[in-house]
């Protein structure tokens, strides 16, 4: 350089950070960038295209543009980028040091809109961790309140270079819908940001995963196959009596669907063809009305086999079969993607599944909710709406049905009684303005009967299971229903060489192989002796002309005696035998309902099982309890109308739990496909095509023995949080898993 060379230069612009919301390698090991400003206005379109569904666009859209305000921060974007290359998910937060990125949005909120601005808050500061208490004194809790205080996070965010558009964006409107329920609707909208948040993710992150989404017929296509499905069922049905009856069944439905939205019933005596009917009802209906899925909600997960298999074989892939078992807790980049949207048309789900994710905390759980917006709801067997849950259920039925666009049916051959009650010390809010499908459901009733009931002379004088078991071998076709899934192995052992046995201790998969095949015996007159569980008393078309069944709840009963002579062909009604098992069931509702059930037999009416003795049987089982005991867990009080949204999402959600997660555990047993499956899954994780799979392959154990087996080495696990079973030992081709030792058992594990 010469020393005239002039060495004054101007200053170099500084240099322009990219803000990064995500990255990912691609195929090639390049890495590629989400831009934090493309990811924010992405979900909060997406977010608003979701919540306009119920009148609420400009809160999710503004609560989505604000979720990841916090990744402006310079922690966060160091981190991300890391020391010696990308974090890849950095996005995540609570664990392995990830900087948090949510609070930032929701101290903004709340400071720039007051007490309103607290909704978008709850939403923005829980779309990793899940909705939070306003505040709690459980120890360790991050409640909303104290979130709040580090106000450092937000200042961090205001020093960078955001947009204007972004900084300054203002919420329109103020107050959630008009007579809606504050804590439901902040969780649906909630719902609309966690899952435009996962989809804008993925997106990015997993193009080919987000291209296989929204790929179904629409409903209209739907519809035709159903119509054409059922027109040639019709053709080939043979001309009896209780044919003609559910092709009426069926124009009732078709003829009802075009109603206006809201409360349905349809009352149909088991075997009445209930679920194709409904779901011509609701096909129709969607259509109708703009509906735009149809979500089949079924009690327990060990009987919605046969109806989504029933589906499917009409509607193909646009059915979802989706249920608790193995919902991955741990929040990664693949347990993200394998969450499930409900974004499916036909949705068969269980009551767990359904109720506890309208009340869950959890981003995995509430995800879906915003896709049950606009949707025809089935509840299939009403009256097994849990009744320690019946009040906090019932109140968000009426909030879905009035501010949601659902339409909601409840199918049952025994009715509960639903309608609101009051007296001087006693107020059931109940369900007003249900309409019935069916004209005449007590001439129904009458039409198909099939069965002479049989009772005990003496209903406080047990059999024990020897006796019962020589009674039962005396038949050539018969099925045995008991309450316990230990009594029924213990029955099964006692019972002829080639008889069957189902329980949950078999896996779905099991479960519906061996119903096919009873079902193929009973074509062909072969002997056919079954002992069950209470599985099959819902959605199982089984046809025996002889049933025994434990005294149990009337309805139970009733249940029981739709699997007796269902299709009408014995020359004579069949047979229902009530026998008292050796012991009583367990305590809690299971035996109130035997004994509600065993005072309503007692008073010797001609017909116990007619329709109009089945208010007065639930009334009795539900005034049993009290009031306090139909929202047993006071999921009410704590979501309860606050001015000051003093919420306790977090609260209500731990005390909303049809079946207790916390005290029972599944595993992925080694049946059928079952060991390739979980080869599968120790060499890919929990993908979401692969969660589904293994659902047939799961047997749920209290934890007290899932863990002897761990210790054992009969069980291990494959995946963070996911066990399997080690050895072909452990699981029989009749029985399912054995070796059980049921001492110390709760009597809720032992049941189905």
């Amino acid at each position: 350089m010469s020393a005239n060379a002039d060495i004054s230069l101007e200053p170099s612009p500084p240099a322009v950070v990219r803000m990064l919301a995500h990255v990912r390698q691609d195929e090639t090991g390049e890495w590629r960038e989400h831009l934090l400003e493309e990811h924010l206005r992405g979900v909060a379109e997406r977010a608003a295209a979701f919540a306009a569904k119920f009148g609420s666009g400009p809160w999710a859209w503004l609560a989505g543009l604000w979720h990841d305000l916090g990744k402006y921060r310079p922690a966060f974007q160091a981190y991300i980028r890391g020391a010696s290359g990308y974090q890849a998910d950095a996005h995540l937060e609570g664990q392995g040091g990830r900087v948090d990125h949510s609070t930032a949005g929701a101290i903004l909120a709340a400071q720039r809109f007051g007490i309103a601005g607290r909704v978008l808050a709850y939403l923005i500061a829980g779309h990793h961790a899940g909705l939070a208490d306003w505040r709690s004194d459980t120890p360790g809790t991050r409640n909303l309140a104290d979130r709040l205080q580090q106000t450092g996070l937000l200042d961090d965010v205001l020093r960078q270079n955001l947009p204007d558009d972004i900084r300054n964006a203002r919420l329109s409107g103020d107050k959630p819908p008009r007579g809606s329920d504050p804590a439901l609707w902040i969780r649906m909208l909630f719902s609309c940001v966690v899952d435009a948040d996962f989809l804008d993710t993925e997106a990015f992150m997993d193009q080919r995963a987000a291209a296989q989404r929204g790929i179904y017929p629409p409903l209209s296509e739907l519809a035709e196959r159903l119509d054409a499905f059922l027109d040639e069922l019709q053709r080939n049905a043979p001309d009896t009596s209780v044919n003609r009856i559910r092709a009426e069944i069926l124009r009732q439905c078709r003829l009802r669907s075009a109603d206006a939205p809201g409360l349905f019933s349809c009352t149909v005596p088991t075997g009445g063809g209930k679920t194709l009917s409904l779901t011509a009802f609701a096909m129709c209906h969607a259509l109708a009305h703009g509906k735009r899925r149809v979500i089949y909600v079924i009690p327990y997960t060990s009987i919605i086999e046969q109806t989504a298999d029933v589906l499917r074989g009409i509607f193909g892939e646009s059915v979802l079969e989706h249920h608790s078992n193995l919902d991955a807790d741990r929040e990664t980049p693949r347990s993200r993607l394998a969450a499930e949207n409900w974004d499916a048309p036909i949705i068969v789900t269980t009551s767990a599944q359904f109720f506890e994710s309208l009340f869950a905390a959890r981003t995995s759980r509430v995800r879906k909710l915003h896709n049950i917006v606009d949707s025809v709801v089935i509840l299939d067997e009403a009256q097994l709406l849990p009744p320690d849950f019946l009040e906090p259920i019932l109140a968000t039925l009426r909030q879905l049905v009035a501010h949601y666009g659902v339409s909601a049916v409840l199918s049952t051959a025994t009715q509960p009684a639903l309608s609101p009650q009051e007296s001087f010390d006693w107020k059931f809010g109940g369900l007003e303005g249900v309409r019935e499908i069916m004209p005449d459901p007590l001439a129904l009733h009458a039409q198909l009967k099939r069965v002479q009931l049989q009772l005990p002379a003496d209903l406080n004088q047990s059999t024990d299971w020897e006796t019962l078991a020589a009674e039962l071998a005396g038949h050539e076709q018969v099925l045995c229903i008991v309450d316990r899934r230990d009594d029924c192995q213990t029955l099964h052992r006692l019972m002829p060489k080639g008889s069957f046995h189902l329980s949950g201790f078999m896996c779905g998969q099991h479960r519906s192989e061996v119903i096919a095949e009873i079902k193929q015996a009973l074509r062909s007159g072969k002997p056919v002796r079954v002992v069950s569980t209470q599985l099959v008393e819902a959605g199982v078309d089984l046809d025996f002309p002889v049933v025994y069944r434990a005294l149990a709840g009337l309805d139970s009963i009733a249940q029981a005696a739709g699997r007796c002579n269902r299709e009408g062909r014995l020359p004579q009604p069949g047979r229902m035998v009530v026998f008292v098992p050796q012991r009583p069931a367990p305590v809690g509702h299971l035996r109130q309902a035997q004994q509600c059930g065993r005072q309503i037999l007692q008073q010797g009416h001609a017909d116990p099982l007619s329709p109009e003795h089945f208010e007065a049987y639930f009334r009795q089982l539900y005034w049993s309890k009290g009031q306090q005991g139909l929202d047993r867990h006071a999921i009410q009080e704590a979501l309860r109308p606050d001015r000051e949204l003093r919420f306790l999402f977090r609260t209500a959600a731990d005390r909303f739990r049809i079946i207790d997660e916390s005290q029972q555990a599944p595993v992925i047993v080694r049946y059928g496909a079952g060991p390739d499956l979980i080869d599968t899954l120790e060499r890919h994780g929990p993908e979401r095509w692969l969660l589904r799979k293994l659902q047939r392959y799961v047997v749920n154990l209290p934890c007290f023995r899932h863990r002897q087996l761990l210790e054992n080495g009969d069980i291990r696990e494959v995946h963070p949080g996911i066990y399997a079973q080690a050895h072909d030992g452990l699981y029989d081709a009749v029985l399912g898993l054995i070796g059980q030792d049921n001492t110390g058992y709760e009597p809720e594990f032992l049941i189905v």
